[in-house]
């Protein structure tokens, strides 16, 4: 079961949330709560919780202030915001930062759900990827062979690397990690999907969805430049899929989140 500490200072959002999000289905079974940042800090240095949902602005430490320092004690947590509309300006900021999502005012109990799921699954992912280090070590100390083993998330790690570098490069492939990572099409295609959880093709489509949502929020590029620097050659197939992914057309999102 996952902890989770909600830092809000609304007190009618925080009790919302906490008497109308079914947590049992998201495997919660600790929640914490603060009305600001100060006692947030605390509680998370007291239970170190593996989830934060806060608010961006707090009295006497924002959001972002908070999330930086509690990354530093503990890495790992995944940490998700409660924001307005000023989130457009805290973009980047927030991603470099490493929080992991958000969440628009006002809150609804399927937005807290669906952003807190999004949150579980990460973790679970990160718990299988050491499993599957472990095994592939364990196997090779007892067989000799030359199954590709490295230290847990160094091969995720380094595989999410090259993906990244290579992420507006609109004919990068699965052939051409391969050959970065020295390996054969079909045993990097096994691999991926050991590591990932999901095929090649809807990983790296996935991850320009969500490069061009920043660029959306955090930028005024008309839609098909977006589409170009996400690593997209075809701006009507961007336009359909991130619909098919958001719900809404990339015009329609920018909008929302402006309004």
């Amino acid at each position: 079961m996952y902890k989770l500490l909600l830092v809000e200072d609304e007190d009618l959002v925080r009790n919302g949330i906490k008497r109308f999000v079914p947590f049992d289905e998201l495997h919660i079974g600790e929640i914490y709560e603060a009305a600001s940042g100060d006692e947030g800090l605390r509680i998370f240095e007291e239970q170190l919780p593996d989830l934060v949902l806060l608010d961006i602005n707090m009295p006497r430490m924002n959001g972002l202030d908070f999330a930086t320092r509690i990354k530093v004690l503990k890495p790992d947590v995944k940490i998700a915001v409660i924001t307005g509309y000023d989130y457009y300006d805290y973009a980047v900021t927030a991603l470099k930062i490493g929080i992991d999502d958000y969440v628009l005012k006002p809150v609804s109990r399927k937005d807290v759900f669906e952003v807190l799921s999004k949150l579980v699954n990460k973790l679970k992912n990160e718990g299988q990827q050491t499993e599957l280090l472990t095994l592939l070590k364990d196997m090779q100390s007892r067989t000799g062979g030359t199954v590709p083993v490295s230290e847990p998330e160094g091969e995720k790690q380094h595989v999410a690397q090259v993906i990244e570098s290579n992420l507006a490069n609109p004919e990068f492939s699965l052939t051409a990690l391969a050959e970065q990572m020295g390996f054969s099409s079909g045993y990097m295609s096994t691999l991926f999907k050991k590591l990932f959880k999901v095929s090649f093709q809807d990983y790296i489509v996935s991850l320009r969805l969500e490069r061009a949502k920043l660029q959306l929020l955090a930028s005024d590029k008309k839609v098909y430049e977006i589409s170009a620097d996400a690593g997209f050659d075809n701006p009507n197939y961007f336009s359909s899929s991130f619909k098919k992914k958001f719900g809404m057309s990339p015009l329609q999102y920018r909008e929302r989140i402006k309004e």
